[in-house]
């Protein structure tokens, strides 16, 4: 018996990195697997159906269920479409890993309008047309009596929570987006038999092996028997589990790197100042930490 047996799952960005390592480990756990992967560069420029068909080849070979797709899910109808192949290959959908991201960092003052619509695109937009349509799914299953044990799992980022990187406006504003988007799903889909939560990882992928000042501490060697603290396979376990039928865990974010989960808190008061009057400029300015 595998944690997800019966389990229909869609996995987003799963031809490479961490969205391979969940679509992998979900069908060892016998979930049903749509392995979704544009096939494009680091980028999000162009396309091939190779990276999810070799997911797929992988858990077929494997004795596992999976169908691949090369929906965009940046668009609504891309997205759409992933869900309703859910639906039909499989006969229902219990599991959204919203995972699919690209990169094209650049410095504000010399980012163009293309490469901030793209990563929020992607990222934000991406997460959002899924849980859309998922959620239009659910909540009619609901309605009609059949109340779904649905799991979403977003994919947030130190780089929009915790560790601002200089470089990923995009990236980190996209990131921070995607938790917030977390927290209001969690409360609106709750009634529909739906917990949402959301991870920001931290592991050996194409793209941060692509971010500057990170890339060459993730390529570092790792010796023969020695814990590979950045394997994407390390940030799969805690996913799975926030996707099986028994976790009570709702509207929360955790941070996942090596062997350690923390979760995430996100903004909190720190320090309050009051008036009884209107304020003054000058009284702000000598009381404003």
């Amino acid at each position: 018996m595998g944690a997800l047996d019966g389990r229909v799952a869609i996995v987003t960005g799963a031809g490479r990195g961490i969205g391979r390592e969940h679509a992998l480990l979900f069908a060892r756990e016998g979930a049903s697997v749509v392995v979704n992967d544009l096939g494009g560069s680091n980028a999000g420029e162009g396309s091939d159906t190779g990276p999810a068909q070799a997911v797929v080849d992988e858990i077929v070979a494997a004795g596992g269920k999976a169908a691949a797709n090369t929906d965009n899910v940046a668009t609504w109808d891309g997205a759409k479409s992933l869900v309703d192949q859910a639906i039909a290959d499989f006969g229902g959908l219990d599991v959204v890993v919203n995972n699919a991201g690209i990169l094209r960092d650049a410095f504000l003052a010399g980012i163009e309008e293309a490469q901030w619509d793209a990563v929020i695109a992607v990222h934000l937009k991406g997460h959002a047309a899924v849980l859309h349509h998922a959620a239009a799914y659910w909540k009619a299953q609901s309605k009609a009596g059949n109340q779904p044990n649905a799991a979403v799992i977003n994919t947030a980022s130190a780089s929009g929570t915790t560790l601002p990187n200089a470089g990923q406006a995009n990236y980190g504003a996209a990131k921070a987006g995607i938790a917030a988007l977390t927290l209001v799903a969690a409360e609106e889909l709750e009634r529909y038999g739906v917990r949402v939560n959301a991870i920001a990882p931290i592991a050996r992928t194409r793209l941060t092996l692509a971010t500057p000042g990170m890339g060459a501490l993730f390529a570092q060697e790792v010796p023969d028997g020695e814990f590979d603290a950045f394997s994407p396979a390390n940030i799969s376990p805690v996913v799975a589990y926030l996707a099986t039928e028994k976790c009570p865990i709702n509207g929360k974010v955790f941070a996942v790197q090596g062997g350690a989960i923390s979760e995430l808190g996100g903004w909190h008061d720190v320090k309050t100042i009051e008036t009884d009057g209107a304020w003054a400029i000058d009284d702000i300015a000598g009381r404003l930490p």
